[in-house]
């Protein structure tokens, strides 16, 4: 069995050979019917002309022969002057057979026409209208009868010049067309290739972009900007190569920045996780040794303070993971107040050297929608942040405001400020802070995973984070849409409102 052999495809013409072509088309087919019109109404016009001179041939001829009546056969008109050369003559019979005929010869007496032409003749009848009839010998003639009483004369003119003028009037307007589609094409080419030359310059910078290397420092070549006005077509194109080479350009800025970010990130986690892997493995070396350097008890209670650090991290960077991809929180309506005083109430207990202060809206009640676990973590890390990189006796203030659409989460405190080079990336991953946002103690520190935690958790509940700082006063700002208190699921912590606080944290309230 013979497979089937596929057509190989033919390779696509140019967009300036298909313009050529398609306007070469259409100027000739323009062009073919316009002359065609012409020369069919110019034929229908000297038709008319001529048809005429044939009926004023016809009747005279019909009143000289009216002059005999009693002869059939006479034709004896055809001598007189002003008849043209080559018009003929003859007497019809009653059914129309011809009895006489004759044609006028130049500088001679009439001709009688021979059978064969009287037969071309035969059957005419006196109805008005002209006939063209093609005589053995002397060509097409235009031919009429008239009938006057009983006399029936037929009359006829030669078409040889008429048509040879027609002929002459299509060959002059075949060249005249021949030569304006000459011209035209010429335009055409030139103004096509004119057009176009933007347009080419544009694709050989779209090939030029495609061969050039992609390398850290190498620089794409731009469409220039007087070929990328918006104002032509071209220019449209130019300039959508030109976004789409920036959109490049920056995205292979934003991978190259995401790759040095895993770079670094990988690099400060496997650094926060070695710290207390090398503890941990310095201590149970310790003990297994059993010098007695060491107190068993002491070396556990260190192992089990690094391990928890560890755990820590490792859920840090688990819950960062799954915010990463998007996953769907567990959402039910949560009162931002209850939660957060009790958040404060926390902080409180865990350091009373800061003055903690309390502002709680008593109306309207501020209910947002998410996971109240994930939103109580996001305002324990600025709590614990603030609590972290402020002095003994700081004013931490928290406070919650709703609007109409929005809640306003604020941790704000009068400490000493973020650094200005530290602000940009305060929400990255493995931020410190420096020495005046830094605490005593760097072996009780955090991972530098709380602000990026935060801002991850915010951003999953639709929300945003900011943070504004100066000497004397920074301020984070938790910004989450707002529920109404019809909507969603309740229960859990969805069900704690302000107003129902316990004793210890209604007198935190500042209206």
């Amino acid at each position: 069995m013979t497979g089937t052999r596929t057509r190989p495809r033919r390779r696509p013409r140019a967009m300036r050979t298909r313009l050529l072509l398609l306007v070469g088309a259409t100027l000739v087919v323009v062009c073919g019917a316009t002359a065609l019109t012409t020369a069919l109404f110019q034929r229908a016009y000297f038709m008319g002309e001529f048809d005429g001179r044939v009926v004023n041939a016809a009747e005279r001829s019909l009143g000289g022969a009216a002059l005999h009546p009693s002869s059939s056969t006479y034709l004896g008109f055809l001598r007189d002057d002003g008849h043209p050369p080559g018009m003929l003559a003859a007497r019809l019979s009653g059914d129309g057979k011809v009895l006489s005929a004759a044609v006028v010869t130049q500088d001679a007496p009439p001709r009688d026409l021979d059978a064969a032409q009287q037969a071309a003749l035969t059957g005419l009848r006196a109805d008005g209208s002209q006939h063209t009839r093609t005589l053995p010998g002397l060509g097409a003639y235009r031919v009429t009868v008239l009938r006057s009483g009983g006399v029936q004369v037929l009359t006829g003119l030669p078409t040889a010049d008429v048509e040879n003028m027609l002929r002459q009037l299509v060959l002059v307007e075949a060249a005249v067309a021949a030569t304006g589609l000459g011209v035209a094409g010429c335009v055409c080419a030139v103004v096509v290739r004119r057009q176009l030359r933007p347009l080419g310059r544009v694709a050989a910078t779209a090939v030029e972009v495609v061969r050039a290397p992609l390398g850290p420092g190498d620089a794409l070549t731009r469409v220039p900007v007087h070929e990328a006005d918006p104002d032509s077509e071209a220019g449209q194109v130019g300039a959508a190569l030109n976004h789409l080479l920036e959109r490049v350009r920056h995205s292979e800025e934003l991978v190259r920045g995401g790759e040095e970010r895993m770079r670094r990130f990988l690099a400060d986690a496997s650094h926060e996780l070695r710290t207390p892997l090398a503890s941990i493995a310095g201590y149970a070396e310790l003990v297994n040794r059993g010098t007695g350097v060491v107190d068993p008890a002491l070396a556990w209670r260190r192992v089990s303070a690094e391990s928890a650090r560890m755990t820590a991290l490792v859920e840090d960077l688990l819950l960062l993971a799954r915010l990463d991809e998007g996953n769907p929180l567990r959402t039910v309506r949560v009162d931002l107040a209850a939660l957060v005083a009790e958040a404060v109430w926390e902080a409180r207990s865990a350091d009373s050297g800061h003055g903690w202060q309390l502002e709680l809206p008593v109306e309207p009640a501020a209910l947002a929608t998410g996971d109240a676990s994930l939103l109580r973590r996001a305002v324990a890390v600025l709590l614990s942040n603030a609590r972290a990189h402020t002095p003994v006796g700081t004013r931490v203030v928290t406070s919650v405001e709703p609007s109409d659409d929005h809640c306003v989460i604020s941790v704000r405190d009068d400490g000493p400020g973020i650094p200005p080079t530290l602000l940009p990336t305060v929400f990255e991953r493995f931020t410190r802070a420096d020495t005046s946002r830094s605490r005593a103690d760097a072996s009780a520190g955090g991972s530098g995973l709380g602000l990026s935690l935060a801002l991850a958790i915010t951003e999953a509940h639709g929300g945003h984070i900011a943070v504004q700082s100066a000497p004397g006063r920074t301020e984070f700002a938790i910004r989450l849409p707002r529920a109404t208190e019809s909507g969603t699921e309740r229960g859990g912590d969805a069900d704690v409102r302000a107003a129902a606080l316990p004793p210890r944290l209604r007198g935190q309230l500042v209206k």
